[in-house]
Parts: C-alpha cells; sequence; structure tokens
C-alpha cells in the first residue's frame, strides 16, 4: 500500500456527475444492431405483381389478411406456406385468433403475374370458403412515364 495521507475531503464528497459514455455506447450498439436487422424483419415473399394504370382504392382501417401465390405455386398465409386444401381452414384459424369475422376483415391476394388464371380461381373459392366477404386483389402502379 502506498504510505501517505488520504485526501480528508474526498471520503466525505459525493460526485454528483453522471458518466454517460457507457450509456452513449450502449445506446449506439443498439442503434446499429435495430438498423441491421429492421429490413431483414420484412423480407416478404417476392412477386412480380401485375401492373395496371388505375389509382390506388382507399382501404379503411380494417384487420387484414395477406394470401400470396408464388411464381412456383406455392400458397403463402402471412410468410408460411400452405397447400390448397389447408387454406379455407388457416384463414378461419388466423381470423379468430386475431378476434376478426368475416365481414369486419380484409383479405389481399398478392398474385405472380405468371401464375395461371384457373390457379387463382381456385385460390379464391378456398378464401371464400373461409367465410371472408371482402377479397382485393393487389396490383402494382404501372409507371406512364416510360
Amino acid at each position: 500500500m502506498a504510505a501517505g495521507k488520504f485526501n480528508a475531503g474526498w471520503r466525505g464528497s459525493v460526485i454528483s456527475q453522471i458518466n454517460v459514455t457507457p450509456f452513449v455506447d450502449v445506446m449506439l450498439v443498439l442503434l446499429i444492431i435495430f438498423m441491421v436487422t429492421t429490413p431483414i424483419l420484412y423480407h416478404g415473399i417476392k412477386v412480380d405483381l401485375p401492373q395496371v394504370a388505375s389509382s390506388k382504392i382507399p382501404v379503411k382501417n380494417q384487420k387484414e389478411i395477406t394470401v400470396t401465390l408464388a411464381k412456383s405455386g406455392e400458397i403463402f398465409l402471412r410468410d408460411k406456406n400452405y397447400p390448397l386444401s389447408e387454406m379455407a381452414t388457416a384463414i378461419s384459424e388466423l381470423m379468430k385468433s386475431e378476434g376478426m369475422t368475416p365481414d369486419s376483415g380484409r383479405v389481399f391476394l398478392r398474385a405472380d403475374k405468371s401464375v395461371k388464371y384457373g390457379f387463382i380461381v381456385e385460390v379464391i373459392d378456398e378464401i371464400k370458403k373461409s367465410g371472408i366477404e371482402k377479397l382485393s386483389l393487389v396490383t402494382e402502379l404501372k409507371d406512364i412515364r416510360k
């Protein structure tokens, strides 16, 4: 141990300053983590939607379910793959779990433009079997400047 006197004023005084350096370090690390992970969370299923020239139809605040038909013929309900035969049951269960009724919710159908029309009609039929009354087809706005 060091020989000598301790500063008597040091024992009785309280440090009233906050060291914010560790706090800033943690906040910067969290910011970087969120900036990297947020785009990953919203990846979705890649679909080449048909393009139309008409404007958007306004949708009131309603609960929604998204069904996606991929180019490969796979059917996704909120990023989970389902066979056609299980779609009505899966949509009904999802509606129950989210407190939706057939008239209070809406299903958005996103279909790749290369999917055959007959398959789209089969999927619409399965969606209607779940009791859904409001079905919307999702498209992209055509760029008229081309």
